[in-house]
């Protein structure tokens, strides 16, 4: 499925309420790109002014590197021993996490549309043709392959495996050593979705993706078999607009759990073994959660940070100083809760009590996707193509 017109688009956004891209019913129409992580929220493109601040914590960038221009789809990927980043023009980098430096940078020789995906020896990207190119640690050509269409989400690589994620709703698994086809995963998708480029997580040998038609899937990551398929919201409403409950942000993952959030649904906990669910609350998000061993935090879709229980889901904090700044998905900063806003700020929250309690200015520019955890520290790219490692004390 392709892109609306951007007629159309600009009018099934007023109605839903958000600025998001959306696939529709035809192939024939052409492609509109994504719009830029942070702005997800509100009507105008212009943020609010910033709230007042009486700061009790400062956060500092630890280091930052330029990677290149980027958009939805590119964001780092963490391993133990590296950082990788990509920017559209198809430049590819590896950073050290400790220090920032850059290693190797290269070109790919193709537009990038998803990507890195990493482990210690491989760093897989994707572009819009449906090739996934894959290289080395030390930045050399591997093998390439192809899959049915664009690849929109940074692929996963695990157990010898590099699981894609495609634009018509494929999920692959390809051999890690050369790029063959392992197994594919299909399903059918609703007449209108949301652009998902957050893709999946990778754990205990499972890849756990939010679906369109609003999902949660346990596949092996060895088979491609499904361990549990659990809904975490269910399509309502009279028209096509109203009846989009997709889950479009990455899932939650600790030893017991896998939690997720679905756009005009809820976040929903379920067991991570068998998929049963644990709790749901009726909760509306594009952007995302987070969590550590207390609490779940999520930004929902007016731009309040809510943190809930973990175990029950019951409401801890909630805070809305922030619902005219578009703020993105929230992510563990040190001791605290940070969100990146469209205008890529960074803003801090209590854990405790969800108390504003810090900022720090950036680039000017939103995140290409949630911030990622690095041994205590945020990461995030820009889509002006800045890579930060911040962190708070």
């Amino acid at each position: 499925m392709t892109v609306l017109k951007s007629t159309i688009v600009v009018a099934a956004l007023a109605l839903a309420g958000c600025s998001t891209t959306l696939s529709s019913w035809t192939e024939s129409l052409p492609k509109i790109p994504p719009p830029s992580f942070g702005w997800l929220f509100g009507k105008s493109n212009k943020p609010g002014p910033l709230p007042a601040l009486n700061a009790k914590v400062t956060p500092q960038v630890n280091w930052q590197v330029n990677v290149g221009k980027a958009a939805p789809g590119l964001a780092p990927a963490i391993t133990p021993s590296a950082i990788y980043a990509a920017a559209s023009d198809g430049t590819l980098v590896r950073i050290d996490a400790a220090t920032g430096r850059q290693v190797w940078r290269i070109n790919v020789g193709q537009k990038l549309s998803a990507g890195p995906g990493a482990d210690d020896a491989h760093v897989v990207v994707g572009t819009d043709k449906g090739d996934v190119l894959a290289y080395d640690a030390d930045g050399k050509p591997a093998w390439t392959a192809r899959v049915s269409s664009e690849v929109i989400a940074p692929p996963r690589v695990s157990d010898g495996v590099v699981v894609v994620f495609s634009g018509d709703g494929r999920i692959y698994g390809l051999l890690a050593p050369d790029g063959k086809t392992k197994w594919v995963h299909q399903r059918g998708n609703p007449a209108l979705t949301i652009r998902n480029t957050a893709g999946g997580t990778t754990s205990r040998g499972g890849v756990f993706a939010g679906t369109a038609g609003g999902h949660l899937l346990a596949l092996d990551v060895t088979t491609g078999n499904v361990g549990w398929d659990a809904t975490v919201a269910s399509p309502k409403g009279a028209t096509e607009l109203e009846r989009i409950a997709d889950v479009t942000s990455l899932p939650f993952v600790d030893e017991r759990q896998v939690c997720a959030v679905a756009y005009q649904g809820r976040v929903a906990c379920f067991d991570i073994i068998r998929g049963d669910l644990l709790w749901s609350r009726d909760l509306s998000s594009l952007a995302g959660l987070a969590g550590d061993e207390r609490n779940l935090y999520v930004t929902d879709d007016k731009g309040s940070v809510h943190a809930l229980d973990k175990t029950s889901g019951a409401s801890v904090w909630k805070q809305d100083a922030l619902t005219e700044r578009r703020i993105g998905g929230p992510q563990l900063v040190g001791n605290f809760v940070g969100v990146v806003d469209v205008e890529g700020y960074l803003h801090l929250l209590a854990r405790s009590d969800g108390a504003y309690v810090g900022r720090l200015a950036t680039d000017g520019r939103p995140p290409t996707a949630q911030p990622a955890v690095l041994a205590g520290s945020s990461l995030w790219l820009s889509d002006a193509g800045t890579l930060y490692s911040v962190t708070a004390r």
